[in-house]
């Protein structure tokens, strides 16, 4: 089954970090990253731009508008995901507990829903 392990951490927290300790954890990361490859159960990860890059769209009654920034207001903002394979919940969790950022912030560990084909 795939699971999205979505990465929520406060921005702050990095900016308060130094060089080496962005670098140790951008290791870290990638090494992870591999580990999950290696074991089969990595799809795809990638990282996102700070949310201040971020715009919101939303279209009401036909209009589409678009404001700058995220919509939610909250100290947490999305930085990444990670899109796995696992045999259920409890492995999906084990793989998102080893995953650098969730010291620093949050693993969001949601199940991907499969639309039958037609």
């Amino acid at each position: 089954m795939k699971y999205l392990c979505q990465v929520w951490f406060d921005d702050g927290v990095l900016d308060a970090m130094t060089q080496e300790e962005k670098t140790e954890l951008d290791t870290n990361s990638l090494n992870y990253d591999k580990d999950l490859v290696e074991s089969g159960h990595m799809i795809v990860a990638q990282a996102l731009q700070p949310p201040k890059t971020a715009v919101t769209v939303r279209v009401r009654n036909g209009e589409t508008s678009v404001t700058d920034g995220p919509f939610a207001e909250t100290k947490e903002a999305l930085g990444g995901f990670i899109l796995i394979e696992a045999k259920d919940l409890n492995e999906a969790i084990r793989i998102a507990a080893g995953i650098p950022l969730a010291r620093l912030g949050s693993i969001e560990v949601r199940p991907i829903h499969e639309f039958a084909a037609k």
